[in-house]
């Protein structure tokens, strides 16, 4: 593709070289260029592209995309000057794969909690109703039998628009995004043709980055007022943020328990066999019958419920594709075993997340309420009190331990958990009081003892959530990454409950 046909998705400040020349592929990584390339100098938090710059000319690229000029540049080589170097690139491949998005569905959600339940539950709908959807999300990227890894909840919009052009030469004719806050303000969903956006709600998360809430949600906003154009906007209206986004647009669809939302819950039963009722609104009523646990699962079945509406998806296949999909990995997944615990696995990890997760528990039929959490390190520290009066609040008992520390000290982390615990009235426990069944927190540093110690405290008829890591096959200790799945761990446990005490932290 030339240069120049590129060059008219963005407004250059300044081009030094000629641009009737060839683009054979595009890069932000300078060890990834090949001859011929386009080279995009990505500013960062912690190192700037424009460093690499040298290194990705010795690799043979062609043309640099910065935001300032270049000076030493060699012959037949051209340097664009752009104000905004990740919006050029969002919008370059785009038109260098040959607009993917265009002419299919495509539907992004967005929003603190809810986001992956929601695109499983759409992906099971369109499936339901004759499409190949793609989805892009914290657990993966997928289509069909492909599968890759997921780094970041959204991609960098090179890759994700790449990975679209794959799966739609591969034969998907509909995608499911996951737009976070850090893909709507570094502009990698930019140069995607939305036709519904979905919000759930915000609650305080990732404020290490956005400082504030409102920072949080002008991140989250810009997927409703640039990028979405006149597609459909679905917003949670039991949601203080999405309640101000309705107040913006009157025109936009509102989901929420209130009967005057366009689409609301007319009878609906929530229990340890999962939620069953019926949604009525705008477009009619749909049956729900769903294997899904939790009050707050209501919440996500009825955005997916509305976009699929908005969409002109009938309800009887709506229908079909809500009973179709049983579990979404790592969000209460269910962890089989024959001691009669009710066994969770959740990703929760936020304070809110956690209360709510917590609290549609309390209503289930149970003995006693076992949760086991942690806090991530370099992570925003201020949820970490937070986190552990959720979970003292509503727990019988609450096992404090490793979450993924990174490079923080694990045993600091779990001080800030335990002042947040005291603050709230609870007490530290020994293991054996816990086994007397005395209500309060014991502390276990290493993830793997809490779980064995959880799974020996559980008897029949009580609940046992642990949260945090979900659907995670990994720990993350200083700078390396070691195989953990809680849901294995759990499993090996309830087995052989008087494993050593051992493993990550």
């Amino acid at each position: 593709m030339t240069l120049e046909k590129l060059l008219s998705a963005v407004q250059p400040s300044a081009v030094n070289g000629p641009m009737d020349q060839s683009v054979s592929g595009l890069a932000y990584d300078s060890r990834r260029v090949e001859p011929g390339y386009l080279f995009f100098a990505l500013p960062g938090v912690k190192v700037d592209g424009f460093e690499f710059i040298p290194q990705a000319l010795q690799n043979g690229a062609t043309v640099i995309i910065a935001e300032r000029e270049w000076p030493d540049l060699p012959a037949g080589c051209c340097a664009v000057t752009v104000t905004d170097a990740r919006l050029a690139m969002a919008k370059m491949s785009a038109v260098f794969y040959a607009q993917p998005s265009c002419g299919v569905p495509v539907i992004g959600v967005t929003g603190t909690n809810g986001k992956t339940t929601i695109t499983y539950l759409l992906e099971a709908i369109l499936k339901q109703g004759g499409y190949r959807p793609a989805v892009f999300g914290t657990i993966d990227y997928r289509y069909a039998e492909q599968r890759h890894s997921s780094s970041h909840t959204t991609p960098e919009s090179l890759e994700l628009i790449r990975m679209m052009r794959e799966f739609r030469d591969l034969g998907a004719d509909a995608f499911i995004l996951e737009a976070s806050s850090h893909a709507l303000e570094q502009h990698r969903v930019d140069g995607i043709e939305f036709d519904a956006a979905v919000f759930t709600n915000l609650t305080a998360e990732h404020l290490d980055y956005h400082h504030n809430l409102e920072n949080y949600f002008a991140s989250k906003k810009r997927l409703f007022t640039e990028l979405l154009g006149s597609g459909k906007a679905l917003i949670n209206a039991d949601d203080s943020f999405g309640a101000r986004l309705l107040q913006e647009d009157c025109s936009r669809f509102a989901y929420g328990r209130q009967a005057d939302a366009d689409l609301h819950p007319l009878d609906i039963t929530v229990d340890r066999n999962g939620i069953h009722g019926v949604f009525a609104g705008r477009h009619g009523q749909v049956a729900v019958n769903s294997a899904l646990i939790g009050d707050f699962n209501v919440s996500n079945l009825l955005a997916a419920v509305a976009a699929a509406q908005e969409l002109g998806i009938p309800n009887p296949v709506i229908e079909r594709g809500i009973e179709a999909m049983s579990q979404v990995p790592g969000r209460v997944e269910v962890v089989a075993n024959d001691k009669g615990v009710l066994a969770l696995v959740d990703y929760a990890h936020t304070g809110d997340a956690l209360e709510q997760v917590l609290k549609t528990l309390q209503t289930l039929e149970h003995k006693r309420l076992i949760t086991v959490v942690g806090c991530g390190g370099d992570r925003d520290p201020s949820k970490r009190p937070v986190m552990a009066q959720a979970a003292v609040g509503y727990s019988d008992v609450a096992i404090f331990t490793s979450d993924n520390p990174r490079t923080e000290d694990p045993l600091k982390i779990l001080e800030q958990i335990k002042a947040g615990a005291v603050a709230a009235g609870s007490v530290e426990l020994s293991r054996d009081e816990a086994m007397a069944g005395t209500r309060g927190f014991v502390m276990i540093p290493e993830r793997r003892p809490a779980i064995e110690f959880a799974c020996r405290l559980a008897a029949a008829g009580d609940l046992l959530l642990v949260a945090g890591k979900g659907h995670e096959d990994y720990q993350i200790l200083g700078t390396t990454k070691i195989h953990f799945d809680d849901r294995e761990e759990l499993k090996r446990a309830f087995d052989v409950p008087e494993q050593p005490e051992s493993g990550g932290a």
